[in-house]
């Protein structure tokens, strides 16, 4: 509902809802005005609607039959309103029924109020079920730098009412306290109220540096070798790690490496690596198609690194009514994922 006709409805409500003529304002005012009574109650609103069938169809009576309540609800409506505004709205007679003067202007304002009521309540219902408006999403940034477009551009196609606000991310967040609809994150990377969490899909981590650096330096052949190569390290606060491998048996073995150079961002340490800089550790996606043209070599590929997989999640708050475009994105989320990815995502961003 446009702006303007809010402000109408609310001066409206104020009119009808009033307490005697003998306080009415100037003539200026519409004919059906009343001064200001505070609050418009539910009950109030019933009561309106009852005494407008009242005044349709000239009965008592009939009104009831219409609302199929009975005519002493009818009448304690009628009352009620009398008694809160002060006023006669009704003549009644053994055979007849009329309104008074002030009981037909009332009426005139009841009706337009409660046209403009159901037009407002249809039109907040259509927007509930239309997803429409803004989506506010935040998403974890080396996610976002190579599968997050595509996702986007196939949600356009089926919600193009929505219009998207993309922020991405490193440090946790609030995602309630910051007004973000929803959140496409790793562990620890959100926190705040209730959130309902939607896993997407597992990225499997894997290290890697170029044929040239290891020709160089030679392939390692098992863990404790690493000791001896430059670590491109994943973090700006990582100066040394421990990286603990486990082979097809299941035993760990754990490297201890040195970090030469450090960073938060993925596609900086990719391009390090690709820099024949030293050994790093990237989720596979991130490098795939780097693997697949050789321009990278996976170092250890029998083993696995513990704890270095990470789950992308989906959150949302977990509020009773969740607006359409939240619904829409979470359902269109989930589903492409779940089609595409499989429990893992090692191909998605190259077939894309």
């Amino acid at each position: 509902m446009p702006p303007h006709t809010c402000v109408a409805f609310l001066h409206l409500a104020t009119a009808v809802a009033s307490t005697s003529l003998s306080r009415a304002q100037p003539n200026t005012a519409p004919p059906w005005h009343f001064p200001l009574k505070p609050i418009v109650t539910m009950n109030q609103l019933q009561a309106m609607r009852v005494f407008l069938k009242v005044a349709e169809n000239g009965s008592f009576g009939r009104a009831a039959a219409s609302l199929d309540i009975s005519n002493a609800v009818v009448t304690r409506y009628v009352a009620l309103l009398e008694t809160h505004l002060d006023t006669r709205l009704v003549n009644r007679t053994t055979r007849s029924l009329s309104l008074t003067e002030a009981g037909l202007a009332y009426a005139d304002g009841c009706r337009q109020l409660l046209e403009q009521l159901e037009a407002m309540e249809s039109s907040v219902s259509q927007r509930a079920n239309d997803p429409s408006g803004t989506l506010k999403l935040m998403a974890v940034a080396s996610f976002s730098l190579f599968g997050l477009t595509p996702l986007l551009e196939r949600y356009r196609l089926q919600c193009p009412r929505v219009k998207l606000s993309v922020t991405l991310l490193h440090r946790p967040v609030d995602l309630i306290e910051q007004g973000f609809d929803v959140g496409i994150v790793v562990p620890g990377q959100v926190r705040g109220g209730t959130l309902i969490k939607r896993a997407l899909f597992k990225v499997r981590s894997v290290a890697v540096a170029t044929p040239a650096y290891l020709a160089a330096r030679g392939m390692p052949a098992a863990p404790a070798q690493l000791a001896a190569h430059p670590l491109l390290a994943p973090s700006t606060n990582v100066h040394s790690a421990q990286w603990c491998f486990v082979d097809t048996n299941g035993i760990e073995e754990t490297a201890n490496m040195e970090a030469i150079y450090a960073v938060n961002n993925a596609v900086m340490l990719r391009q390090a690596a690709l820099a024949d800089m030293g050994i790093t550790i990237l989720p596979e996606n991130h490098v795939s198609a780097d693997l697949m043209s050789g321009a990278l070599v996976q170092v250890l590929p029998d083993y696995r690194i513990k704890g270095a997989d990470k789950e992308v999640s989906l959150v949302y708050p977990g509020r009773r009514h969740v607006s359409a475009k939240t619904r829409s994105f979470v359902e269109f989320t989930v589903d492409y994922f779940r089609n595409r990815a499989g429990p893992t995502l090692s191909s998605i961003f190259t077939n894309s």
